[in-house]
């Protein structure tokens, strides 16, 4: 099996990316995705490039930060960040949806870095308003998707570049190596398949801003450690990046 083991939230702090190349250089994490609408989306670009190997895509935001186009009024408020609402992405407009993510991916492209793939914090990608556009852009700029489909518990319904896999269960409070190994095996039938991961060093931005951070840590212990590299290596797992399965 060729698995992708991607650490999303790559640009949302320092901390944030520390932990991410962290999991990358000592670990299994051979994949990454870029909030380039966060501080530490600079900071982000540099540890890239510093590290190649790592691929990297683009995790679009609509939930989280300031919108990057200036003028996408059905997604954010009067000071440009992004509504919270859950029922603001049916509301939205889906040209708003569509020129904030056209902006998001081009300022990535802008960076000089190679585009892996297309995801989305908090699956928005998978949303039924949202998936359309994505795929539409997938399909312009000539890159994968993490697989919506499966998030839903449903089989693929249109071509596109995806993993036949993709799991969101490495996540919680309830995080350890036999649950990491326990999902590779979940997907061992695949030839291609996904899990995400947030690893992550803890600083005041990820503490003060996001629901989910101590957690973080631990998955950084876990995503480095031995007996998951060994695991893997004893299953004869391929890490790979959504370069790979074109």
């Amino acid at each position: 099996m060729k698995l992708i083991v991607n650490a999303d939230d790559f640009g949302y702090s320092k901390g944030v990316n520390l932990g991410i190349v962290e999991a990358h250089i000592n670990g299994v994490v051979s994949s990454a995705t870029m909030m380039v609408n966060m501080p530490g989306f600079e900071h982000a670009v540099q540890l890239a490039k510093e590290n190649p190997r790592l691929g990297v895509g683009v995790h679009l935001v609509l939930t989280c930060g300031n919108a990057v186009h200036p003028e996408v009024p059905s997604l954010t408020d009067h000071t440009g960040a992004f509504l919270r609402k859950s029922q603001h992405l049916m509301d939205a407009s889906p040209e708003d949806i569509e020129r904030e993510f056209v902006a998001q991916i081009e300022r990535f492209l802008q960076s000089g870095l190679p585009l892996s793939h297309l995801d989305s914090h908090h699956h928005v990608h998978a949303h039924e308003a949202v998936l359309p556009i994505v795929l539409q852009l997938a399909e312009r700029y000539q890159v994968p998707i993490r697989n919506p489909w499966t998030l839903a518990g449903e089989g693929q319904k249109q071509e596109s570049i995806t993993t036949q896999g993709f799991s969101h269960r490495f996540y919680g409070d309830q995080l350890s190596a036999d649950l990491f190994c326990e999902i590779v095996d979940e997907w061992g039938g695949c030839a291609t398949a996904e899990i995400m991961t947030h690893p992550a060093y803890l600083d005041d931005e990820v503490l003060t801003g996001s629901s989910y951070h101590l957690p973080r840590t631990k998955e950084l212990q876990i995503l480095t450690s031995k007996q998951v590299s060994e695991y893997l290596e004893k299953k004869g797992v391929q890490l790979v990046t959504f370069h790979d399965i074109r």
